[in-house]
C-alpha cells in the first residue's frame, strides 16, 4: 500500500546515496544528502555529466535494471523508496510524481498525437471519461502557453517544434497536479517569452504547496525558481544552500567558475535594453514590404547562401494547411555569423530545413555559391553537401543508436578524406578535446552519456569535415554554461581564422549577442526585424524583438538584488 500524504514528513529525504551501474562499476553518485519540504524549490546545477539527470532518474524508479542503489534514507512521504515495486512505482509516477525529462522528443510516444499522450496519466489515474481527457488536454496545454491548443493536440510530435514538444511533456506532467515536480532542464527548449510563462507557471505550482526539484544549467532560471542550490560535480554536491547564499556568495570554487562562466555567456544581456538613436535600414534580410538596418558584410565575394522569398506550408488535421514560413530573404556571407530568433514555432528550424534541402520550399530559392540548389544533380548535391555540417537540436535522434562515439566521428572524418585509421583516431581524440571530452568516450554508444555530452559529439561531428558554412540549431542549449562559452569561443576563433561562416538558431539571445554579427527575428513565419545584432537588440523596432528581450531572465535574488559573477 502507498501511504497517503503526511504534512509532517518531508516530501524527499536522502541521506548518504550511492548509484552504480554494473556489480563493478565506478560510482556515479557518491554520498548525496538532502531534505526537500513541500512548497519548496530545491535546484541541481552542475557541468553536464556531473549525475543530476541520475539521481533525478533514481526518485522516480529510473535508474536502469543494472543501477546498483544504495543510501541510508531514501524516502518518498515518509516510505523507503528502495522497497518499491515496479507495479508501486507505475502507480506513483504521473500521480504523486510529475517528471519532465530532458529529451521531449524521445519521451512523448512518436505514434500517438499529442492531446491522447497528455490523457495518457488522466485515463491511467482518474475517471474522466474520453471527452473530458480530451478537453482537460487541451486546456493543459493552453496552460503552459502552446498556441492553437486543439490543432496541436491533434499533432504528432515529430510535427511540434522542440519548444511545442516540450511544453507538451510539461503539460503530461503536471496533469494528474502531483506533490513532487521533477523537472530536468524544463526550459531548455524553449524561448525567453515562453521561457518566462514556463516559469511562471511552475512558480505557481510550488504556491500550491507542490515541491519541486529542478535540475538546470541556466543560472538565470535557477535564481527565478529555487529556494535552495545543491551544486553538484563527479557526482556529489559540493556546494548547498540557500538560493542567495550560493550565487551571491559562493565558498566553492566550482561555483565561483559556474557564475563567472554564465556571466561570460549572459553579461551583455544587460545591456539589451538601452535606447540608441535608430539605424538607417536596407533590404537585405525580408519579409514581405519590411524595412531593415543596414552594415557592411565581411567579404566582398558575395554570398556563400541567399535564400530568396521561401514559403513553405503543411497539412493540419481536417485538411487544413498551416504556414511555417512566408516570404522569408536573407544572405549569408562568408566570416559572417547570422542569428535567427523567434518564439517557439516560429518557423526558425523550417527555414533551416529548407536552406539544407530537407525540405522542399513551396516557393522560393535556395542559392549556394551563387547556385540554385533545385536545379543541382543528385551527385552535385552530396559534393556540395560536404562543404555544409548541420548540428541538430536533438543530438539523440540525429545518431544511429548502434554506432560508437568513435563510429560516428570516423564516419565525418572519412567524408572529409581522412582514410588513414591511425590519422583518423588522431584527429577524433582532437575533436573530443575540442569540446571537452576525452578519449574514453571513442567506445561509448549515445544512450551511454548524458544530454550535454551527446552535443558536445553533435559539434565534434560537424566539425570533422572542416566545413565552409555550419548551420546550428540551438548548438548550445543543452550544455551547461562553462562548456557553452568554449564552444561559442571555438566557433568564434573558427568564424575568425577560417572564415566559417554560422547561420545560428537560438532562443538565447544571450547567445546570439555574444557570437552574431548580424540578426533576424521570425515572427509566424515572417521576419519582423533584422540587421546587425547591436542595433537591433540595443534599439527593437518591432513588439516581437521587444518582448523576447524584455524576457531574457537574469541573475537576481528574492529582493531584486543583482548578484555579482
Amino acid at each position: 500500500m502507498i501511504a497517503p500524504p503526511d504534512p509532517s514528513h518531508p516530501i524527499v529525504e536522502v541521506d548518504d546515496l550511492s548509484v552504480r551501474f554494473g556489480p563493478d562499476g565506478p560510482p556515479v553518485l557518491k554520498g548525496i544528502s538532502f531534505v526537500l519540504n513541500r512548497g519548496e524549490c530545491l535546484a541541481l546545477v552542475g557541468e553536464s555529466g556531473s549525475g543530476k539527470s541520475v539521481l533525478s532518474r533514481t526518485l522516480v524508479g529510473l535508474a536502469g535494471h543494472d543501477a546498483r542503489v544504495g543510501a541510508r534514507r531514501l524516502r518518498l512521504n515518509g516510505e523507503d523508496l528502495t522497497g518499491f515495486s515496479e507495479k508501486i512505482w507505475r502507480r506513483i509516477r504521473g500521480t504523486r510524481i510529475g517528471f519532465v525529462m530532458q529529451d521531449a522528443l524521445g519521451s512523448l510516444d512518436p505514434l500517438r498525437p499529442v492531446g491522447r499522450e497528455i490523457g495518457e496519466p488522466l485515463r491511467l489515474h482518474t475517471q474522466l471519461k474520453l471527452r473530458e481527457r480530451d478537453q482537460k488536454a487541451v486546456d493543459l496545454l493552453r496552460s503552459v502557453g502552446v498556441p492553437e491548443a486543439e490543432l496541436r493536440a491533434a499533432q504528432y510530435p515529430h510535427q511540434l517544434s522542440g519548444g511545442l514538444r516540450q511544453r507538451a511533456l510539461i503539460a503530461s506532467a503536471i496533469a494528474c497536479n502531483p506533490e513532487l515536480l521533477i523537472a530536468d532542464e524544463p526550459t531548455t527548449a524553449l524561448d525567453t517569452t515562453v521561457q518566462a510563462h514556463i516559469l511562471g507557471l511552475l512558480e505557481s505550482l510550488r504556491s500550491r504547496r507542490a515541491a519541486m526539484l529542478v535540475i538546470s544549467h541556466d543560472l538565470a532560471v535557477v535564481a527565478r525558481l529555487a529556494d535552495r542550490v545543491a551544486v553538484m560535480r563527479e557526482g556529489r554536491i559540493v556546494e548547498h544552500g540557500s538560493m542567495y547564499a550560493v550565487l551571491n556568495c559562493p565558498r566553492h570554487p566550482y561555483t565561483r567558475s559556474l557564475l563567472d562562466a554564465h556571466a561570460a555567456v549572459h553579461a551583455r544581456s544587460a545591456h539589451l535594453t538601452r535606447t540608441h538613436v535608430p539605424a538607417p535600414r536596407d533590404a537585405e534580410a525580408s519579409s514581405a514590404g519590411l524595412l531593415h538596418r543596414s552594415d557592411d558584410f565581411r567579404g566582398s565575394n558575395g554570398p556563400l547562401l541567399r535564400a530568396r522569398g521561401l514559403f513553405k506550408s503543411f497539412a493540419g488535421p481536417g485538411f487544413t494547411r498551416r504556414t511555417a514560413v512566408s516570404d522569408v530573404t536573407f544572405a549569408l556571407h562568408p566570416g559572417q555569423a547570422l542569428g535567427i530568433v523567434g518564439e517557439s514555432g516560429s518557423g526558425k528550424t523550417t527555414t533551416a530545413r529548407i536552406v539544407l534541402g530537407l525540405e522542399e520550399p513551396d516557393k522560393g530559392t535556395v542559392e549556394w555559391w551563387g547556385r540554385n540548389w533545385r536545379f543541382l544533380s543528385h551527385r552535385e548535391q552530396r559534393a556540395e553537401r560536404r562543404r555544409v555540417q548541420v548540428i541538430f537540436q536533438d543530438p539523440l535522434a540525429s545518431f544511429d543508436p548502434r554506432y560508437t562515439v568513435a563510429r560516428l566521428i570516423h564516419e565525418a572524418l572519412e567524408v572529409a578524406g581522412h582514410d588513414s585509421r591511425k590519422t583518423t583516431r588522431a584527429r577524433a581524440i582532437e575533436l573530443l578535446n575540442l569540446v571537452r571530452l576525452d578519449e574514453s568516450y571513442l567506445p561509448r554508444r549515445p544512450i551511454e552519456m548524458s544530454g550535454g555530452q551527446r552535443q558536445r559529439i553533435a559539434i565534434a561531428r560537424a566539425l570533422a569535415p572542416e566545413p565552409e558554412v555550419l548551420i546550428c540549431d540551438e548548438p548550445v542549449s543543452a550544455l551547461d554554461v562553462s562548456v557553452q562559452v568554449q564552444i561559442l569561443d571555438l566557433l568564434a576563433d573558427l568564424k575568425e581564422r577560417l572564415g566559417l561562416a554560422c547561420l545560428f538558431i537560438s532562443h538565447d539571445l544571450g547567445v546570439i549577442y555574444r557570437v552574431c554579427d548580424r540578426v533576424i527575428v521570425m515572427k509566424d513565419g515572417q521576419v519582423v526585424e533584422s540587421g546587425a545584432v547591436r542595433q537591433v537588440f540595443d534599439d527593437p523596432q518591432h513588439a516581437c524583438t521587444r518582448a523576447l528581450i524584455n524576457a531574457i531572465p537574469r541573475i537576481e535574488t528574492r529582493d531584486r538584488q543583482p548578484v555579482s559573477a
